[in-house]
């Protein structure tokens, strides 16, 4: 009977063997989260604008509207000053991120 193992700390293999460090596990992922934020900015945004059209003179659904646009946008701004702050961090204790 054979046996065959594969080597998972291959860095040719296996693509995770890469990740090592908390470090560089940020590095992958921060990057994808604010691809994440801004596409979902651009479909709160879609969305609210969608809802302020629709309302038909409805004060209610326009404030709604405006409710949506708002913390959208504000929530894309806290995505930003937070890759601000990890990006502080990194300069302050002189880790190396490709950020």
């Amino acid at each position: 009977m054979d046996v065959y193992a594969l080597d998972l700390s291959d860095k040719n293999i296996n693509p995770l063997a890469k990740i090592a460090t908390i470090g560089q596990l940020m590095n992958v992922f921060l990057p994808a989260l604010i691809i994440g934020a801004a596409i979902l900015l651009l479909i709160m945004l879609l969305y609210g604008s969608y809802t302020w059209i629709t309302a038909g003179g409805n004060a209610e659904n326009v404030a709604k509207a405006q409710k949506i646009m708002t913390y959208s946008v504000f929530g894309l701004v806290l995505v930003i000053l937070s890759l601000l702050f990890v990006r502080l961090i990194t300069t302050i204790f002189k880790i190396s991120a490709p950020l």
